[in-house]
């Protein structure tokens, strides 16, 4: 009797530990998969994920009793989008109003604006500027919905340089003077020197950087830095780079002219973001040192072009998007691995048209080629911060094993990219780490 007692026990606690072990799953079926990597869908398929991980992808019936399952009828399964190129925290309010409010009201606004994100189907973004670490963690420990952040935290710049946001008569300051309040709370950082550049850089990744976010050269949204300027000296750009090579991570460097961009890449940085006066020299080069060319598809004119508060800022930024179709064409030459982001700043009603900037990329680039560069590549691109990964795991593809990031959509993206412009209409379901966060399938 007793033994018959023993074995029941143990059956039953076998049955309880196998219950807790059970991953919840959700099943597709009926789908046409655009992997990320090929161009041609993997048609009639079923995907099956289990927790946060995709554990089958098969043309095959796949027998999950007890999924949640989801008859795509038809539509395209695809991984969720990237931004390579994304401000959680300064997307979404006028400069004036982010510059003038508190860090506890950026916070709030941005944790909210970060669920639009998601819902607009990118499940991750590289946040290349700002204090966004509050955000992230609020969004991973579930306290807010909202999209994957792989964070740079306070962008690092020189006096008078890109990021220098203070007031027109702020400077010279005294060494001993406080830090202005957007240095403060850890949304940039001013570093001139070696040793402070080496400083500043270590607080950043202390901070829990997953990439260092430089200032190589002039900018829009400041004031005080017209285009042309290099910013920062090599070795103060070599600094900031081996110091991020100690942390096995990466610089992303803010960057245009073909001076700074020669300069950045020789002292080791591996992503140019902007990099509107990119010529066949600079591409060539940073073709061969395997170097990262972050763009975003802007317009000169025309009702989706950045407005800005200040005339100088206005008419910088017509002059960098007038070189755009140089840019890409040198890239395309000489195979640069290139990256999707959109850089939509201090305007709520551009952020609300993210998917559309994906889609402008059809003036240079064939749909595939587009949807492949905001999944698959913008991951390999993340991936560079090695150890500092906050989210291991592949990303930005349909295989099994990878992160379960999923967005179905209403059409095949692959003939007509303009799909991913109307997300509201157009993205059925919404899947981020496994979770379903909107399914509009009857």
């Amino acid at each position: 009797m007793k033994q018959l007692l023993l074995a029941a026990t143990l059956v039953a606690s076998a049955t309880a530990s196998a219950a807790q072990d059970a991953q919840p799953q959700t099943l597709f079926t009926n789908v046409n998969v655009f992997d990320g990597m090929n161009e041609q869908r993997i048609e009639n398929a079923n995907v099956l994920v289990e927790g946060n991980l995709i554990k089958t992808v098969s043309t095959e019936a796949i027998d999950a009793g007890g999924a949640t399952v989801i008859d795509g009828g038809g539509r395209t399964l695809m991984p969720g989008l990237i931004d390579a190129h994304w401000h959680t925290m300064f997307n979404w309010s006028p400069i004036s109003n982010t510059l003038g409010s508190s860090f506890g009201y950026l916070n709030i606004g941005a944790a909210k604006k970060s669920e639009d994100t998601l819902m607009r189907g990118f499940t991750t973004v590289r946040d290349v500027g700002g204090n966004s670490f509050g955000v992230k963690r609020a969004i991973d420990e579930g306290l807010v919905v909202g999209t994957r952040i792989y964070p740079s935290g306070p962008y690092i710049g020189q006096t008078a340089g890109h990021g220098d946001f203070r007031g027109p008569n702020d400077v010279p300051v005294n060494p001993g003077d406080a830090l202005d309040y957007q240095q403060r709370v850890g949304n940039t950082l001013i570093a001139n020197g070696v040793p402070e550049v080496i400083l500043r850089t270590r607080e950043a990744l202390r901070m829990g950087a997953s990439q260092i976010k430089g200032m190589g050269g002039g900018g829009v949204s400041s004031l005080y830095d017209p285009l042309d300027v290099t910013e920062y000296t090599f070795e103060e750009a070599k600094a900031m780079v081996d110091t991020a090579k100690s942390w096995n991570t990466y610089v992303a460097v803010h960057i245009n002219t073909k001076e700074a961009i020669k300069m950045w890449v020789e002292a080791g940085a591996m992503s140019m973001e902007h990099g509107f006066f990119i010529d066949e020299e600079t591409a060539q080069l940073m073709a061969e040192k395997g170097v990262w060319w972050s763009m975003q598809p802007m317009d000169a004119e025309g009702e989706d072009a950045f407005t800005f508060e200040s005339p100088i800022s206005t008419a910088k930024y017509k002059d960098l998007v007038s070189k755009l179709d140089t840019a890409v064409a040198a890239a395309k030459k000489y195979n640069v691995n290139t990256a999707f982001g959109t850089d939509l700043l201090f305007d709520p009603e551009l952020a609300k048209k993210q998917g559309k900037f994906l889609a402008k990329l059809k003036k240079w680039y064939t749909p595939y080629e587009a949807l492949k560069m905001a999944t698959h590549d913008n991951a390999q691109l993340l991936k560079l911060s090695g150890p500092r990964d906050p989210y291991p795991g592949e990303l930005g593809v349909v295989k099994e094993g990878a992160l379960a990031d999923l967005v179905l959509v209403d059409g095949n993206p692959l003939e007509n990219l303009d799909l991913v412009a109307d997300p509201d209409t157009n993205f059925k379901v919404i899947m981020k780490d496994g979770v379903i966060y909107k399914n509009d399938i009857e």
